[in-house]
């Protein structure tokens, strides 16, 4: 009998132990997270875990003002640039650090540090390995229950990280230097390709209001195959600058080229332009 009662107790511990060997996948208490944003040419982003303040008082309190925070929670915190950029007008190389702040009720520190090693909970960070340490001032908003970082205020030349928490967002200062960027890829281009130096043309008229350096460009376009679309291009330029009269007949080949073309997309804007200018 005894026997027998230990062979039924085996076998149900046998059945049973798949069943305490199963996991079940469960919301995380600080969710991993990543925002990736395009400014100009150079990608910023951001890798980090969230916390959520689940009803507590989350500066001076669960953050301490004056100490070194992760600025997250988990693991290091992780900022990288594709390209150089500069932070409140230091310059920045491309690449990846560890990001950490130091809160304050008034004012902030944002640190950018090299070694993506440490723990991120401030026990193996080293002061001598910052790029760059920005005072920043702390800004009242709506209440966010879980830490997020967003890039905000952005253009091709500006943006600014911010970190929002529970009532308080902070943000950091960006700088891209898209014009020495397009500047450098349009000297590296070869002579062919008419395209590219229309596209280059293009950044020129709606970007940086440079007719100027535009048409320059766009000459170089028309001197390799002349299309409607670089004609058009040409055509905006000069009706940038208030010379209309020429325009008008650029304007004028451009169209007849372009319905014999199935990509004729700026066709509305063209017969608009034909229009206007024709009694200029």
């Amino acid at each position: 009998m005894h026997q027998r009662m230990l062979l039924l107790v085996s076998l149900c511990l046998a059945v049973a132990a798949p069943a305490f060997a199963q996991q079940v996948d469960l919301p995380k208490l600080s969710p991993n997270a990543k925002v990736t944003q395009t400014v100009g040419l150079t990608d910023i982003s951001v890798e980090y875990s969230s916390p959520g303040a689940k009803g507590r008082k989350i500066w001076g309190t669960v953050v301490p003002y004056d100490k070194l925070w992760r600025a997250g929670a988990n693991s290091v915190t992780k900022v990288s640039f594709s390209r150089d950029v500069k932070i409140d007008g230091k310059p920045v190389p491309a690449g990846t650090y560890a990001f950490f702040a130091i809160p304050g009720a008034s004012s902030w520190t944002l640190i950018l540090n090299k070694d993506l090693t440490q723990p991120g909970t401030g026990s193996g960070y080293k002061q001598e390995l910052d790029v760059l340490r920005v005072t920043a001032k702390p800004q009242a908003v709506a209440m966010r229950e879980r830490l997020a970082y967003e890039v905000i205020d952005f253009d091709d030349f500006h943006a600014t990280l911010a970190l929002g928490w529970e009532k308080v967002l902070v943000g950091m200062p960006i700088q891209v230097d898209t014009d020495a960027q397009v500047q450098a890829a349009l000297t590296a281009l070869s002579n062919d390709g008419w395209r590219v130096w229309n596209s280059a043309a293009r950044y020129q008229l709606e970007s940086k209001k440079d007719y100027v350096a535009g048409l320059a460009l766009v000459e170089k376009s028309l001197q390799m195959k002349e299309d409607w679309l670089n004609l058009w291009t040409k055509a905006q330029l000069l009706a940038a600058q208030g010379k209309q009269k020429e325009a008008y007949p650029l304007a004028l080949r451009a169209n007849e080229l372009g319905q014999k073309s199935p990509m004729f997309y700026f066709a509305a804007d063209v017969k608009k332009a034909l229009a206007e200018w024709k009694s200029k």
